[in-house]
């Protein structure tokens, strides 16, 4: 890929078991479960390179930049080739695969999909395109945007909610330095939200192994965040009939859409 970038891991049965625990999950054999590399392949930034927002400042590496000061994981599409082994050497390439600037009801947009692909044993074993968006500071004055409603003709997978703990650990372990998942006052006073937001990729995460124990092993994982879920708020992880899953909040709104595929 051009422009691409690569990053080499030992799969750490131990950062796979760290994780397993965070989430509640039982012990885990030698192959990864879907999703579990977000939280290997670090590619540390000094503090002098990271931008306000605790993420590395745009327009270094591969990311670029959209002209717009806020940034956060939009969603995905992730194919599962072959399994990851805990314990042997991986490698991940990323790339930006597209960018695009749009008009929004808030303001100008900017959307940056990245490729990874990740290899072991000269075998490729996930694809992953990740959508990110990046967007203005919301006015003192804005009107929250009216979220979407979830379905309610589902199956719910799992109640829980997720502590501030919850999101410390899993930050720790994908090494996201994004301070809308610990620091309050810059929730509240910059990013505009009423408390620390639960990580997208942690509600994909629970959908990812949901699915697979409701339906088998997955081929391919599709999402799309659809509303903030927030720091100890009750939230529903639902399946739906025709395959659809989706993560709903206390008040019925949509956090979260998927497909899940066998």
């Amino acid at each position: 890929m051009a422009n691409a970038t690569t990053l080499t891991d030992i799969m750490d049965p131990a950062r796979a078991q760290a994780l397993a625990v965070s989430l509640g999950m039982p012990d885990i054999a030698d192959t990864m479960p879907p999703f579990f590399h977000q939280i290997y392949f670090w590619d540390p930034v000094e503090n002098a390179g990271l931008g306000r927002d605790g993420h590395p400042k745009v327009g270094q590496g591969i990311m670029p930049d959209m002209g717009l000061p806020r940034r956060m994981w939009a969603g995905g599409r992730l194919e599962f080739h072959t399994p990851v082994r805990l314990g042997q050497i991986a490698e991940k390439t990323s790339a930006v695969d597209k960018t695009a600037h749009k008009e929004g009801r808030s303001g100008p947009l900017g959307f940056v999909t990245l490729r990874h692909d990740i290899h072991q044993n000269n075998k490729i074993c996930v694809t992953e395109y990740q959508d990110i968006v990046y967007l203005n500071d919301p006015a003192p004055d804005a009107r929250p945007a009216t979220p979407p409603m979830a379905r309610n003709d589902g199956e719910i997978l799992l109640e829980r909610s997720f502590s501030s703990t919850d999101l410390f650990r899993y930050s720790a372990l994908t090494f996201n330095g994004h301070r809308i998942h610990y620091d309050l006052d810059y929730c509240r006073e910059v990013e505009g939200y009423d408390g620390l937001v639960v990580h997208g990729p942690l509600l994909a995460q629970m959908l990812m192994l949901l699915a697979e124990r409701a339906l088998g092993p997955l081929t391919s994982f599709e999402f799309r965040a659809t509303a903030p879920a927030l720091h100890g708020e009750h939230i529903a992880f639902c399946l739906g009939t025709d395959g659809a899953m989706w993560v709903s909040g206390p008040d019925g709104r949509q956090c979260m859409q998927a497909v899940a595929r066998i």
